[in-house]
């Protein structure tokens, strides 16, 4: 009704702000990142009336800003420079062995398509009408009230009909070496340092610290790796880690200690010295170096959020969520690296951020926690879907497996990338694909087709059969289907 009162007069004009500032959102997202930006944009693009809060100052959260956007820039440029010392003369190019790194132009680069990709998501916030508070946000009252703390000083509340948990996580610091981001690094550090190192050494060798080691060992630094379990990345299927670590090892001269656990450390001037011992307490050494890159895992981050409101919370502090992302707190919602289902990876948040949003416009949102592929993008890249051959054998399921070597593929062949291999596992008795594994340079566009054929409860003998165009690398997983169900030509 007080859009009646029309007119110069100051009175109605702040009786019509105070009439919008009333009316309550549908929604309200906390957190910018993949999962918190996609769940924003869909919900607007649905009809609700959406808010997104973020306090980067910057959309896009720890993918874009300082996580898998500007480590793929870095190990992609340091590919090039690595690519012309050791391959260009063979293809009759010569003087790649003389090609410098100008590390500041390298930083700059990633830095542009960081900026780039971050203001696109501002773009598409106003084109889709989602209104966005640059700030902290806390959870008050019974959960749908939201306490803004601007970047710019200014304090707001929010009044919102569900409220959706999308803050993301942190680096996991040692608790005897706290990061300084100059010697002590998370990944963050890690993708900002203006100079080669000399040693670095990295302490979990898990997908961060691999492609981190890989990016700053292409270009000199002497790269040791301290991982405490047997093998490197042990999620991942067992031959695809040995030809990852052996395929690092062989052309980055890489150093990988497993079984080993760091036990103390402590800066002294420029360098970082750690004491190192074996996993079963036997053998111990002393390690020097004058950068240290800590990626032993991420942990959710909820600092101040939920400070007035119990949201239930599991152990690790992950908040804890139903089949629908809800948590215990009714018209509060959850999804990302901050919930204890699934992988703390960008395009599973995304996902859930799209279903979340259908879920709150009254549609039906669906996840498949099976079938969301990982990778890791050194050189050769490895991506994966589904079971892994240990957790099958482990699990008791009767399976068959395709395997198929880039070697014997003719794209492959024909530009010299036959490092590594497509692993196909099926049910033994149904023939569905249950989990697909691929070490190649091209590994993590090529993964897609798994993917997809598991989404769709695809058997081995659906792919072999589909046709592949030639020559391609793609021809590798058809082979490795046939390998399963009947037997591959090229093998």
């Amino acid at each position: 009704q007080f859009l009646y009162f029309i007119g110069p007069n100051p009175a109605s004009t702040m009786m019509r702000r105070s009439a919008s500032l009333l009316k309550p959102f549908d929604v309200v997202v906390v957190g910018g990142g993949p999962g918190g930006y996609v769940a924003a944009i869909k919900a607007a693009q649905l009809g609700l009336n959406t808010a997104c809060i973020e306090s980067r100052g910057a959309l896009g959260g720890t993918c874009l800003n300082v996580g898998c956007i500007p480590s793929k820039a870095l190990l992609h440029g340091t590919h090039l420079y690595h690519d012309a010392h050791t391959s260009f003369a063979k293809w009759g190019i010569q003087g790649g062995e003389k090609v410098t790194m100008d590390v500041p132009k390298l930083m700059q680069q990633k830095d542009k398509a960081v900026k780039g990709l971050t203001s696109g998501i501002e773009f598409l916030f106003k084109k889709n009408g989602v209104k966005y508070y640059k700030g902290t946000g806390a959870l008050a009252g019974n959960g749908t009230t939201v306490e803004v703390k601007g970047n710019d000083g200014k304090n707001e509340t929010l009044e919102s009909k569900n409220v959706v948990i999308a803050t993301g996580s942190e680096p996991t610091p040692l608790p005897f070496l706290p990061f300084d981001e100059k010697k002590v690094m998370s990944s963050t550090g890690a993708l900002a340092m203006n100079k080669v190192p000399k040693h670095l050494v990295v302490i979990g060798g898990g997908v961060i610290g691999l492609e981190m080691g890989s990016v700053w060992g292409r270009l000199g630094s002497k790269v040791t790796v301290v991982e405490f379990m047997p093998k490197c990345s042990p999620f991942l299927d067992g031959e695809a880690s040995d030809a990852l670590i052996s395929a690092l090892k062989k052309n980055e001269k890489m150093v990988v200690k497993t079984s080993t656990k760091v036990v103390a450390g402590t800066v002294e001037g420029d360098n970082v010295k750690l004491e190192l011992e074996a996993r079963d307490g036997g053998k111990k050494e002393t390690l020097d170096c004058d950068a240290l890159l800590v990626s032993v895992g991420r942990r959710p981050y909820t600092k101040g959020l939920l400070d007035k409101v119990s949201v239930k919370m599991n152990k690790q502090g992950f908040v804890e969520i139903d089949d629908h992302f809800a948590t215990s707190v009714k018209n509060v919602y959850a999804i990302g690296d901050v919930v204890n289902k699934g992988p703390m990876l960008a395009h599973k948040a995304e996902d859930e951020g799209i279903a979340v949003a259908e879920m709150l416009a009254g549609k039906a949102g669906h996840v498949n926690y099976d079938a969301i592929p990982g990778v890791i993008y050194t050189m050769p890249e490895v991506a994966w879907v589904g079971k892994t051959e240990e957790e099958l054998k482990e699990a008791g399921v009767k399976y068959s497996v395709g395997r198929f070597k880039f070697v014997a593929n003719s794209r492959a062949k024909a530009v010299d990338t036959t490092d590594g291999f497509v692993k196909v596992l099926t049910d033994k008795a149904t023939d569905k694909i249950l989990g697909m594994h691929i070490v190649n340079a091209q590994a993590g566009e090529l993964i897609a087709e798994g993917v997809l054929a598991m989404e769709y409860g695809a058997s081995s003998e659906d792919v072999g059969r589909t046709c592949h165009a030639h020559p391609t690398l793609s021809e590798a997983i058809k082979e490795a289907c046939m390998a399963c169900f009947d037997k591959p030509i090229h093998s």
